[in-house]
């Protein structure tokens, strides 16, 4: 039996056919019409040349468009390839080219940027337009509901556990590069730690994925789960969406071409959503200050239905996890602490435990290891640093890198690890605590800092909305760690007060020689931190030489 979420999404269609499956503003599909809109679309895509193993690139919103496309791409044995909307000429390019992609699902409004390259793309065979409403149209290109609507679905068919699943991750250096999994692996660890969350136990096979769902709806424990955050990421779609599908649940769409937390809080309370995911304080912040407002208007939400928020690839400060379990005492907070290259560990919160929360400190998974370079287990409670390893859902390499493969995924004493570049300590208890990503470490007079620590300690100060920590050339020392921060509102500039808050809590040689405002700190549409835009702010800023 094959572990594909096609395989999955098929069975609960047909176990629960009546009940929702996509929310999209007025587009409401149930489970019957979501996997018949996807057979269509992929019969499009085999109508088309497409073959088992083809790659096809999705440029798009999140959409029920962005979601049919993909679930098509399953159903045909083609493997999708996500592109951040916010990619322009060159790294479109270059993400489309490098992935081999066949096809290119767009929405309209991105048709000027797609026509500029369009030269470029080889290998396209399919422009497939979605009509946004923004009047834009790539000349010969097919549009996507008035092709899928004449369409016949196609029939279901065999699938391979071997079958190619990749996500493309922009990461902290160079182009966007290809993380591949086959379907099995990555469909059953991801399936089993969503499950784990909701102390579930997944199916040992597709087929036992209808009876299961079944029960749930019966039960009245449905998931309704809104991906705050976009789905061309890992967080988004695996946290937000496969994961509520693959419970039977409907995965609520939000428009996220602009963030706007107080239409969150909105569509949760009128949708009666039960999961939110979003990645980090980028997220919960303004969030938390929707929540503020509204209850200071005597506006509050009806956030009863609300059980669970989840987020995952960036930090989630204590203070503002207290601040929403402030508002909603009922809900349970995970932060999990991953990338496109696997899950890690993760930290739970409620309302009873708040108190022992600490920022970036988290269980372990159980296959996930603390080791020095050469492959040996940091002791608990010793205060070594070590490379965080995790042993569990190991992708297959980056697509068509075999030297960057080889320097991410390595065996010790026998076990393959994925090893991204993340350092922690590891505490007496066994929890770790996250240090920062290797590639940003910044070496200040032979000391090691990593700029998470950093981050933390500014963010805890009244004053400071947002912040990132970068190191600038400096000749005394090497580099100089600079910090580039927002400011709350109405809040007062005093670099002197906020160098010696972080000295409070960190050693002196981690503070900042450096402060500087600005009036938003330069991040990814996903929350990621853009420490490359934020170091070119500060050298801007400081009158020294961009290398």
């Amino acid at each position: 039996m094959t572990w594909q979420m096609a395989d999955i999404w098929e069975n609960i269609a047909k176990a629960i056919p009546d009940k929702p499956a996509v929310v999209d503003g007025e587009k409401c599909y149930n489970w019957a019409e979501y996997e018949n809109r996807a057979a269509r679309v992929a019969q499009i895509y085999t109508d088309h040349g497409l073959e088992a193993g083809a790659k096809l690139a999705i440029y798009a919103y999140n959409s029920a468009e962005y979601m049919e496309a993909q679930f098509g791409a399953f159903k045909a044995r083609i493997c999708p390839v996500n592109v951040n909307y916010r990619y322009l000429e060159a790294e479109l390019t270059h993400v489309i080219n490098n992935s081999d992609s066949e096809a290119l699902v767009f929405q309209a409004q991105f048709a000027p940027r797609v026509a500029a390259i369009r030269d470029q793309l080889e290998q396209i065979k399919l422009f497939l337009e979605i009509d946004d409403g923004s009047g834009e149209h790539l000349a010969g290109s097919i549009p996507y509901e008035e092709t899928l609507q004449k369409t016949e679905p196609m029939p279901v068919i065999e699938r391979s556990n071997d079958d190619l699943y990749m996500l493309y991750t922009g990461g902290t250096t160079g182009m966007p590069k290809g993380v591949m999994y086959d379907h099995k692996s990555f469909a059953s660890a991801l399936l089993a730690k969503g499950f784990e969350m909701r102390e579930m136990v997944p199916p040992t096979d597709a087929n036992g994925f209808g009876p299961l769902v079944q029960q749930l709806h019966a039960a009245g424990a449905t998931s309704r789960g809104i991906p705050a955050c976009p789905i061309m990421h890992g967080t988004g779609m695996w946290i937000g969406a496969m994961i509520p599908h693959s419970l039977g649940g409907a995965v609520i769409l939000f428009d996220n071409s602009h963030f706007d937390p107080k239409a969150l809080w909105q569509l949760a309370a009128d949708q009666k959503a039960t999961d939110i995911t979003i990645v980090g304080d980028v997220f919960a912040k303004p969030m938390l200050a929707a929540l503020e407002n509204a209850k200071a208007a005597g506006q509050a939400f009806d956030l009863s239905s609300l059980q669970m928020i989840g987020s995952s690839g960036v930090m989630w400060s204590t203070d503002v996890k207290r601040g929403l379990l402030d508002h909603l005492p009922h809900i349970m907070i995970v932060d999990s602490m991953g990338s496109t290259e696997g899950s890690m560990g993760s930290s739970i919160t409620t309302k009873d435990n708040i108190d022992i929360d600490q920022t970036a400190k988290f269980e372990m998974n159980p296959t996930t290891k603390v080791l020095t370079e050469d492959g040996k287990p940091v002791a608990p409670g010793s205060g070594e640093m070590g490379m965080i390893c995790n042993g569990g859902m190991v992708p297959l390499g980056y697509y068509k890198d075999e030297a960057k493969s080889a320097a991410t995924f390595k065996t010790f004493d026998g076990v393959r690890y994925s090893i991204p570049g993340d350092f922690a300590t590891v505490e007496e208890d066994g929890s770790i605590t996250l240090l920062g990503r290797g590639s940003a470490c910044i070496n200040s007079g032979g000391e090691k800092i990593f700029p998470e620590e950093v981050e933390e300690a500014l963010k805890t100060h009244e004053s400071v909305y947002d912040c990132l920590v970068v190191g600038i050339p400096d000749d005394r020392f090497g580099q100089k760690v600079t910090a580039v921060l927002s400011l709350c509102d109405g809040a007062t500039f005093d670099a002197d007060a906020l160098q010696e808050h972080v000295r409070g809590q960190l050693a002196a040689y981690k503070a900042p020689r450096a402060i500087l405002q600005v009036d938003t700190v330069p991040r990814a549409a996903n929350g990621k931190a853009g420490y490359k835009d934020a170091k070119e702010i500060a050298l801007k800023m400081l009158d020294l030489e961009i290398v």
